[in-house]
Order: C-alpha cells, then sequence, then structure tokens
C-alpha cells in the first residue's frame, strides 16, 4: 500500500509544471483529495477543465498570507510545497518580491502547517542554492535553512534539489523550439556551460523518494547527470531544423557550472546509491564525499540529451 493512501495531498505553485505532473500521478491513485494552490485561478480554471475530477480541489491565494495557508493546510496529511518566484534575472529585478514568496512565503506555509499537525512535506529547491550567486538561489538557500530549521517536530521536513528540468515552464528548449520555428538561430549563453538535466518524471522520482526515505531535516539530491548548453543546443537544432546558434552571453547572476552537493555538504553526507541525502546534522560515520557538480557529474552525449529531450517534450506536451 502506498504512503499516500487515502491521503490529502497539498501542492503549493500546483497550476506549473511540477504541480501538473504530480496531478497526473496521483489523479488515478486511492488518495483522498489534492488540493492545488496557486496565485494564478485562470491556470486553475485550464487544469480543472483538463482533469474533471471531485478528487482536485482549488485555493487561489498567495502562500506569503497566514490565512491563505492556513486555510490550505487544515486537515491535510502531504505537502508538495513547489510554489516559488524561480526566474533568474525576475528575480535579479524585484529581489523583494523574490524574498516574498521563496522566503517568507516558505515560512509561512511550513509554520502554519507544523501548528495543523501535518504528516509530512517535502520543499522543492534547487541546485542554485549550493554556492548561491543571484538573488534567486540565495532566497532558496534561506528557505532551505527554514526547512531544517524547523524540522525537529512531529511533522517531517525534507528538501529536494533540482537541476535544469527540461522543457518545465520557463526553460530553455522551449524558447529554442519558437526560435527555430520562427526561422532565428537559437540564443546561447556560454556553450560551455554545464547544467544538471532532469525530466518531470526524474523529479517526481526524487521528490517521491523523499517522502518514503527522507528523515525530517535532511535535504535530498538525485545523482543527475550533466550536459553543456552547447549540446544541447546542438541536440535541439538537429531535432528541430535549426539553422544555426548565437552566443549572447551570461545573464546576470549565471555561474559556469551548478552544484548539487557542496563540499562542506560531503562531510556530512550519505551516498544512496542513485541519490544523497544531506542529514541536518553530522550523523554519517562513512568516509567524506567530494563535491558534485556539472562540470564532474557524468557527461551525456549527443544521443543520450537527444533522448532525454525527446522523452521530456514527450512528458510536457510542448
Amino acid at each position: 500500500m502506498s504512503v499516500f493512501s487515502g491521503k490529502t495531498l497539498l501542492i503549493t505553485g500546483g497550476t506549473g509544471s511540477f504541480g501538473t505532473a504530480a496531478v497526473e500521478r496521483f489523479i488515478t491513485s486511492d488518495v483522498k483529495e489534492i488540493r492545488i494552490l496557486s496565485r494564478d485561478a485562470g491556470k486553475q480554471e485550464l487544469m480543472k477543465e483538463r482533469f474533471h475530477s471531485s478528487k482536485l480541489t482549488f485555493i487561489a491565494g498567495d502562500i506569503s498570507k497566514a490565512d491563505v495557508c492556513r486555510r490550505a493546510v487544515d486537515g491535510v496529511d502531504y505537502i508538495f510545497h513547489s510554489a516559488a518566484m524561480k526566474d533568474i534575472p525576475g528575480c535579479e529585478k524585484d529581489p523583494l518580491a523574490a524574498v516574498r514568496t521563496n522566503v517568507l512565503g516558505t515560512a509561512t506555509l511550513l509554520e502554519a502547517a507544523v501548528e495543523a499537525g501535518v504528516e509530512a512535506i517535502v520543499c522543492l529547491s534547487t541546485d542554485k542554492a549550493a554556492y548561491p550567486a543571484n538573488v534567486m538561489g540565495n532566497t532558496k538557500a534561506i528557505a532551505e535553512r527554514i526547512a531544517v530549521n524547523l524540522s525537529g517536530g512531529s511533522t517531517r521536513i525534507m528538501c529536494t534539489r533540482f537541476g535544469n528540468v527540461l522543457c518545465s515552464q520557463g526553460s530553455v528548449v522551449p524558447l529554442w523550439l519558437r526560435q527555430i520555428s520562427e526561422g532565428k538561430a537559437v540564443t546561447v549563453t556560454n556553450p560551455d556551460m554545464t547544467r544538471f538535466i532532469m525530466t518531470l518524471r526524474d523529479a517526481m522520482e526524487l521528490v517521491l523518494y523523499a517522502f518514503e526515505n527522507g528523515r525530517s531535516g535532511d535535504i535530498l539530491v538525485q545523482k543527475s547527470p550533466a550536459c553543456t548548453i552547447g549540446l544541447q543546443a546542438q541536440a535541439v537544432c538537429e531535432m528541430a531544423g535549426g539553422s544555426g546558434v548565437t552566443v549572447i552571453g551570461p545573464r546576470p547572476g549565471e555561474k559556469l557550472y551548478e552544484t548539487l552537493l557542496t563540499k562542506e555538504e560531503g562531510a556530512k553526507a550519505q551516498d544512496m546509491g542513485g541519490f544523497f541525502r544531506i542529514p541536518a546534522v553530522k550523523d554519517h560515520a562513512g568516509a567524506p564525499l567530494s563535491e558534485y557538480n556539472s562540470h564532474n557529474a557524468p557527461r551525456m552525449t549527443l544521443p543520450e540529451i537527444t533522448a532525454k529531450i525527446s522523452e521530456a517534450l514527450a512528458l510536457n506536451q510542448v
């Protein structure tokens, strides 16, 4: 029997790419109820029309508002906290908005959940929270610390770090496909940049692993492969008939490579096979692990990244 059988789930930011994937995963299962909390009532209507299920309940509101969070978490068993301001340039332009959503919103939601006696929460984080170099990364790093700080009670709270989720809302592959369809060259910031590669299926696998295996205070990381931006662009061009690449230079706050597991975290992390577990305290007696970043992670070949993009396109219906 699944740990979710007969349970009420809450998905914050539930009309986004991950939320939609989670609804697809659970809508035909034996969960009792799936609540969707998001600010976009229009997207909620589209989701309602798409799934036509009595299991779905929608709450329109901002997670930084305590009354919204208290209403959303009442009677909930498990929370998938995916609501976030993720756009790096947008966060750089409006850091206060990023703080309100990513930091204050996370704190408000978790405090309400703990008070309501929610069983378990997984907070979706990002590789940009490790050695953060931009506003988005810094706000998500603080959100991780808030989650770990609040994890000492009866509510089990874990974080999961994602790499780049292919074809998710706001990601680069749909942009490249639009550019190709308009007869334009695809724009690449720096072809030598490396990024961790995931699909929505990978992201869901990581979150479910956290719910089923994580201890309160853990940060869980999937051993995602990496790829250069240049090779990704080449794969998309070959798949869609693109005519070329234009290098436009890095955006503010972008790094040459990303990190999922820092050196400091490696000193206490546990290798779980396909995952790393970073505990809240140093309780692992094994040999320290080295930093896991997109420059030293297993590197994908052109056929591998092409296959991964094809899988992501099918999952996201881009």
